[in-house]
């Protein structure tokens, strides 16, 4: 039987474990061994669900899990590891952005079978879209119960996937800008924030099962010429609001990846 040790008790963490909880029949609801710091947390998903438990230590979590989940902050790796003793058979999945497989072997080696993933809070509810490298089936098995999986074959790539996810809260920042707006235009509050949202899901929702989406295409299909979504996307570009995406996705590679720039400039022709 397959024993989930978390190291790490945040919201990432917590969307897993009740996504693993909810998911399947009555009763299949896999064994969870949670790290003490967060207690308020940890003691709130062991009192939801009876298949999880709270350890004494970090050190407990290590020895009674079959597969290990690392969900610390970056920073925080190798204080919270570097002490730990770990298991060469042990399988570990990081959830940790920017630290390496390379530089994680360091830290908790012995292990050898070690994956990188990128899970959002959406696992939660089974609607993940995960991807994992190298491509591991304890982390395929895991991810596949809240979602979908996506094995990534190089780290670069992996690392480009992780960067394109720091854009979230400016998209939700985005839509909380356009429902202030419509609130101080006189639409009631509510009324705002789910339209926005309707409106939004709306136009995503259908792309969830497509094999591959062109966006410049559909951005294309929802303007007119002299339309209103063609004035409202000139202002932006005018503004430069896409050059600063591109800018601002590059700085948060850089921060993943500090070492691309470094081989780019290596390849020929560069």
């Amino acid at each position: 039987m397959t024993v989930y040790g978390i190291i790490g008790v945040g919201a990432i963490s917590a969307a897993i474990v009740r996504g693993l909880c909810r998911a399947g029949q009555p009763g299949s609801a896999p064994t969870v061994l949670l790290s003490p710091r967060n207690a308020r947390l940890a003691a709130e998903l062991a009192g939801q669900f009876p298949t999880v438990q709270v350890a004494l230590s970090n050190q407990q979590v290590v020895n009674g899990a079959s597969v290990l989940l690392l969900c610390l902050r970056p920073q925080d790796a190798q204080d919270a590891l570097g002490a730990l003793t770990f298991r060469p058979d042990l399988e570990v999945i990081s959830v940790m952005a920017g630290i390496t497989v390379h530089r994680l072997t360091q830290i908790i080696g012995p292990v050898t079978d070690l994956v990188r993933s990128i899970p959002l809070p959406d696992v939660e509810f089974g609607k993940g879209v995960t991807p994992l490298f190298p491509p591991s089936p304890a982390a395929s098995t895991l991810f596949s119960r809240l979602g979908t999986v996506i094995e990534v074959q190089d780290e670069q790539t992996f690392e480009a996937l992780s960067a394109s996810t720091a854009t979230v809260a400016a998209l939700l920042n985005y839509l909380a800008t356009v429902a202030a707006w419509l609130a101080g235009a006189g639409v009631p509050a509510p009324l705002a924030s789910r339209y926005v949202a309707a409106v939004f899901s709306g136009v995503l929702a259908p792309l969830q099962t497509a094999a591959e989406v062109d966006f410049g295409e559909l951005a294309r299909n929802h303007q007119t010429p002299g339309g209103l979504n063609e004035q409202f996307l000139g202002v932006l570009e005018q503004a430069g609001t896409f050059g600063a995406v591109e800018s601002g996705l590059d700085q948060v590679l850089e921060r993943l990846d500090p070492q691309r720039s470094q081989r780019s400039a290596t390849l020929p022709g560069s």
